[in-house]
């Protein structure tokens, strides 16, 4: 009996070791934190990144332990991203690219519309590799002749990282609304765009990947639509036939796109509209598929595919935006206010 109990337990520890062997070996990951001022606008440039597998905001490089958003600048502290990533899906050197092209390298006093320390641009290396990475990224921008201006940007060693709250955490994504016109007010698109204009945009981004769990959130038609640029049947969904006082927003990112007071009733079995409400929300993009060249319909922040514009509306523009109602979240005129968009709400009085 003895015996037999020995086999048994030798043919156990075999199979866990058996088990050990073939198991795939975990993928190495490391750190990064970088400061850039608002920690809000420094999450989905990248998350956005194939090969990271989180990015944190809070605070790091001052005095006082735990600190929080109401005391954080008083403690010294700086408002930081913690970026954790594969090592064999993208390098260091490469959020680095990504990082200068979210900053104004140049300003010693803050960024953009948020002033004071607590809001300047740092790197904080976690290791000797790291720091020499850094300022060689730096060196190499600085020669590149894009800025007018000395880098001032510090690189320094890391101290501890304390993860701010949990509501600040994917603030882009929980209140689309208030970041979108935080973000448009404080200048930092402006110059990015002045700076790098079509380089603006280092590493290439995971399609929607900065909206986490999109298959859990939206319906199967929704995510169809949205993610695989498919086409829901015409006279047969949402919106094609209302007729309701409101504003029409991107289902994913709650930006606003149309009104109803430029909706038009053109036949076709789907939500049209002659103009965008918003056009800064909207990007068109040539599509040659079904054998013929169209004017695809995307929106700006989260890219989902919304429908196609033609040439064949009615006055004024002449234009014809064919959206699908499955991409959009109509909002009732008399919920604006409610719903975070008020700012639309004179649109609708009488």
């Amino acid at each position: 009996m003895v015996t037999q109990y020995k086999k048994i337990l030798l043919i156990m520890l075999l199979s866990g070791a058996a088990l050990l062997w073939s198991s795939p070996a975990m993928a190495a990951t490391e750190r990064a934190i970088f400061a850039g001022g608002c920690f809000w606008c420094m999450e989905k440039p990248f998350e956005q990144i194939d090969g990271v597998i989180s990015v944190v905001s809070g605070y790091t490089n001052g005095k006082t332990v735990n600190p929080n958003y109401q005391n954080y600048n008083q403690g010294g502290h700086v408002e930081v991203v913690e970026i954790t990533y594969e090592t064999s899906k993208v390098t260091y050197a490469q959020l680095l690219d990504v990082f200068w092209r979210q900053i104004n390298p140049t300003d010693a006093g803050g960024q953009f519309v948020d002033r004071g320390y607590a809001y300047t641009s740092a790197i904080f290396y976690l290791n000797e590799a790291q720091r020499v990475e850094a300022e060689k990224s730096k060196a190499e921008l600085a020669k590149s002749g894009r800025f007018s201006k000395p880098l001032v940007t510090p690189i320094q060693p890391a101290k501890t990282f304390y993860a701010a709250e949990e509501y600040h955490q994917d603030y882009y994504i929980k209140n689309p609304v208030r970041y979108w016109y935080y973000r448009k007010g404080s200048g930092r698109d402006t110059y990015l765009d002045k700076i790098w204009g079509e380089e603006r945009h280092g590493v290439k981004p995971v399609s929607s990947h900065a909206y986490k769990d999109l298959k859990a959130k939206l319906t199967p038609l929704q995510y169809k639509v949205t993610q695989e640029e498919g086409t829901e049947p015409p006279f047969n969904n949402t919106y094609w036939n209302n007729k309701a006082a409101g504003i029409y927003v991107d289902i994913v990112s709650g930006e606003p796109l149309f009104s109803s007071t430029d909706k038009y009733k053109s036949g076709t079995g789907w939500p049209s509209f002659t103009k965008p409400l918003e056009p800064e929300n909207i990007v068109e993009k040539e599509d040659r598929g079904l054998f013929s060249v169209r004017t695809e319909i995307r929106s700006k922040k989260a890219d989902s595919h919304l429908g196609h514009v033609f040439n064949d509306g009615p006055a004024p523009t002449g234009l014809r935006y064919c959206m699908n109602s499955a991409a959009m979240r109509f909002i009732p005129a008399d919920k604006l206010q409610e719903e975070g968009y008020g700012q639309f709400a004179n649109l609708f009085k009488k």
